[in-house]
């Protein structure tokens, strides 16, 4: 995945980026300060997400910013023009459970140092096995950490996937290999 510094206006839109740079269907996350269209340039405060082959703006109801209607339809008519259409979220879907509760747990892992020897037996053993529940990939990696926190932050950096949704975290998780 591409990371860019987005600025953050508002809590929901962070809770909605932690969720979406978790999402094993986003490719990227990018800002984009202004759209130049047929009616020239317009500050459009827009957060691009990439999911699949299809790029959207991230639209989080509650996360609006507050513009007048001709402003809104401006910005809307900009980020039409260039292809973009919105990924619109709600308060209740960002913080669905146990989804959100999921995502909060392995983003405090984000920016964890993962030695080269707990990544390379992850990646191995998820290539060799496939598709693993949690408890079982932990037992199989040998060192003197607990390789727990390598293994969030290995899903913080898009290496591997980890089954927010289904319920929460623990041995049944499933784990697969990244993109």
């Amino acid at each position: 995945m591409r990371w860019a510094a987005i600025p953050v206006r508002h809590p929901l839109l962070r809770d909605a980026l932690v969720i979406a740079s978790l999402d094993p269907t986003v490719r990227s996350i990018d800002y984009l300060p202004t759209a130049r269209s047929s009616s020239g340039s317009t500050d459009v405060d827009a957060i691009v997400v990439e999911r699949g082959a299809v790029r959207r703006f991230l639209d989080v109801i509650e996360a609006r910013p507050r513009r007048s209607i001709a402003r809104h339809l401006l910005v809307a008519d900009a980020l039409l023009e260039i292809g973009l259409l919105p990924w619109t979220m709600s308060e209740a879907e960002i913080l669905g459970e146990p989804r959100w509760s999921n995502a909060r747990t392995v983003w405090a892992y984000a920016g964890h140092a993962v030695p080269i020897g707990t990544r390379m037996q992850v990646v191995g053993a998820l290539t060799d096995e496939g598709a693993m529940p949690l408890g079982d990939l932990l037992g199989r990696l040998r060192g003197d950490r607990d390789p727990a926190p390598a293994v969030m932050a290995m899903a913080c950096m898009g290496l591997i996937e980890l089954d927010l949704v289904a319920a929460p975290i623990g041995p049944a998780t499933m784990v697969r290999s990244g993109p």
